[in-house]
């Protein structure tokens, strides 16, 4: 039944039927040949020409089998430097096919592990990745080749050369490689770059990533979806009364991921926090803020206390220090309403400061959150620019407060509310107002500040402006419709 199945699987229009019991006699003659009696020169000579026979015979099998044997041979008697040569030649002969190219690089790649030492490891890896250049059919072991050699590059120290491989591979473009596996490897491009302080290259490869990508449902749906698509198309199909066998890989077929690669949330864990890093160099509070909150809202971390504790905190910390806006607002109001913040009643506190419209002392919010700040001087006060921000934070919201309650205020009393003096007071303000977060003018020679309310733009007037026509429209439409039913209703006549 093998010979029968193997046969089937040889071009159309063949006529001559190949021996595989014959063939896989003589491959394990050649190889006692090689490793009982020592003539390893001779056996690889035996060895390739049958590989010739079955490579110009066109048959898959039988080239396969021969290639691999070759391989093994050279394996087994540790002549790692006849092995990377035999790879290279097997893969340039005239006419190869490409499943023997195939079946030859992922048993070599077995071998890697097995290497004596870095150096020879290393060859052999590059040897690999030549044979795999350009080729879309062992697109995916390409990609592991070089990850694992830029895993080396980096125990070397060599950080930079590890991150450029990396970047040689554009995994997104792989239509095989299995999602999660993909995400890994961009990660991986995305840390080396960090380690390498490539911010700007490590923001372009975050973006290949999209954050619904970690919905775990719609991955593992896609991937279900995938599989059972290639179960279909390359499972057993009755023909003639004969079963096919499935190949080594079908087209369209998604492969499974490298036993290495993490899980879709272990990944997304890694992703927010990698985007911490980038986020911190940047400065952007707001951006990590929103980072920690999808770390936060990960279901396996809201169901462990030790872990969302501190994830919790430093939410709090960051949206404090980010600057006033929208987003910042909503957030802050949804994380004062989280249940969970009941439980650390002092952070709570300190969100209530900025979300309750009152002035906020800042030398009384150093004293009472000063152990707090000591907590997280690894992280979020790790740069002294952190507290000045605070401060900053502070003095932004008090304005904002005095600007509520009063219409007109005098420098002088701006200053005593703010604490500070008056050509500090008069500088924040107008700081702000350029910020265009709020409205305010100063005279000075009188001394007083007026606040304003916010004017619409131009653009806002023509948008508020297009909506009102677009809704007197329709209730015209509307009313005209009714008028149209009541005269067909009441057979009336309209004139027109």
């Amino acid at each position: 039944m093998e010979e029968d199945d193997r046969s089937i699987a040889a071009p159309e229009g063949k006529n001559k039927a190949i021996d595989y019991d014959k063939l896989e006699r003589d491959v394990d003659l050649q190889r006692d040949v090689a490793l009982k009696e020592g003539k390893l020169t001779e056996a690889l000579d035996a060895l390739l020409g049958l590989e010739k026979q079955m490579r110009l015979a066109a048959d898959v099998v039988g080239t396969r089998t021969v290639a691999v044997a070759i391989l093994k041979v050279c394996h087994e008697a540790a002549a790692w430097k006849l092995l990377n040569e035999q790879i290279v030649a097997l893969s340039k002969r005239r006419a190869q096919l490409k499943q023997v190219v195939a079946a030859m690089v992922q048993e070599a790649m077995k071998y890697v592990d097995d290497a004596p030492d870095d150096v020879i490891r290393e060859e052999l890896i590059k040897t690999l990745s030549g044979v795999t250049a350009g080729k879309i059919y062992v697109e995916i072991e390409r990609a592991r080749l070089v990850k694992r050699l830029a895993r080396m590059k980096e125990a070397e120290g060599k950080v930079k050369e590890a991150a450029e491989a990396m970047q040689e591979v554009a995994v997104e473009t792989f239509g095989a490689m299995a999602k999660t596996e993909k995400i890994d490897f961009i990660l991986e491009q995305v840390r080396l770059c960090l380690d390498s302080d490539d911010f700007m290259r490590a923001q372009i490869l975050a973006k290949k990533i999209s954050p619904r990508a970690f919905a775990s449902e719609t991955v593992e749906a896609a991937e279900k979806a995938a599989a059972a698509a290639a179960a279909a198309a390359a499972g057993e199909v009755k023909e003639e009364g004969k079963k096919k066998k499935k190949g080594p890989r079908e087209e369209g077929e998604i492969q499974p991921a490298a036993p290495d690669v993490p899980t879709l949330v272990e990944l997304k864990l890694k992703f927010y926090e990698l985007m911490i890093r980038y986020y911190t160099h940047a400065g952007d509070y707001l951006e990590i803020c929103r980072c920690y909150q999808n770390i936060y809202d990960t279901p396996d971390v809201k169901a462990d206390q030790e872990r969302w504790i501190p994830v919790l905190k430093r939410i709090c910390w960051y949206l404090v220090l980010a600057p006033h806006g929208s987003m910042q607002s909503s957030l802050l109001h949804s994380t004062f309403a989280d249940s969970h913040l009941l439980d650390l009643p002092k952070f709570r506190a300190l969100l209530k400061l900025f979300v309750t419209m009152e002035v906020v002392g800042w030398p009384q919010l150093q004293a009472d959150y000063g152990a707090e700040m000591e907590e997280e001087k690894a992280t979020v006060f790790h740069k002294e620019s952190a507290l000045e921000d605070l401060r900053l934070r502070v003095i932004q919201h008090n304005i904002l407060v005095v600007s509520k309650y009063y219409v007109r205020i005098t420098t002088a009393r701006l200053a005593q509310l703010l604490s500070l003096t008056a050509e500090e007071a008069e500088k924040f303000l107008s700081d702000m107002v350029v910020e265009k977060v709020l409205v305010a003018k100063i005279d000075r020679p009188a001394g007083i500040v007026t606040f304003g309310e916010r004017q619409e733009s131009g653009v806002q007037l023509l948008d508020k402006w297009a909506s009102d026509i677009s809704k007197l429209l329709d209730l015209v439409e509307t009313s005209c419709h009714h008028i149209h039913k009541e005269a067909m209703v009441h057979k009336v006549v309209l004139k027109t």
